[in-house]
């Protein structure tokens, strides 16, 4: 049996990057940004709390050398794959799912925080933590995994 291994998660950050972010992401592994990041300046500053891979947004420049264009990692066991979700238009659930086969699909985009599990599977926007956009509260998620599992915490800001 091993430690668990908290992952910070983070989308839509649009520029901005909350100062609740530090203590909501405090002490985890990694951050993973699903996109629409918004700037060095956000990378730079999540790269304080701990390391940051991220993904191109639709609203980020094409070919910055810092964001990807999609990440699949395995880590603890867990197969991860994050992308944006605006590269299959709207970014349903089934659409995700059917796309990426992954234990674990984090995506963005859409600014609304979702946890939802199908057989076995995770699916996970952990909502927009930028600016406040539609009425939505912003927020992030920590991700731990622990032994080929993962479970997820939703965090307002």
């Amino acid at each position: 049996m091993s430690d668990p291994l908290v992952l910070g998660v983070i989308a839509d950050t649009h520029g901005l990057v909350r100062p609740q972010v530090h203590e909501a992401l405090k002490g985890v592994y990694l951050i993973l940004h699903a996109g629409d990041v918004g700037g060095d300046e956000v990378l730079d500053e999540l790269n304080l709390i701990a390391p940051v891979a991220a993904v191109a947004g639709n609203t980020d420049p094409p070919g910055h050398p810092r964001l990807a264009e999609r990440i699949d990692r395995t880590i603890a066991g867990v197969r991860i794959h994050v992308s944006h979700g605006h590269e299959l238009g709207v970014p349903r659930p089934d659409k995700l799912l059917a796309a990426y086969d992954a234990d674990v699909v984090i995506y963005g985009h859409t600014h609304v925080s979702l946890v939802n599990r199908v057989a076995g599977r995770l699916l996970l926007n952990p909502g927009a933590a930028g600016p406040r956009r539609f009425d939505l509260r912003p927020s992030v998620a920590r991700l731990t995994l622990s032994n080929g599992a993962a479970e997820v915490q939703v965090i307002e800001l």
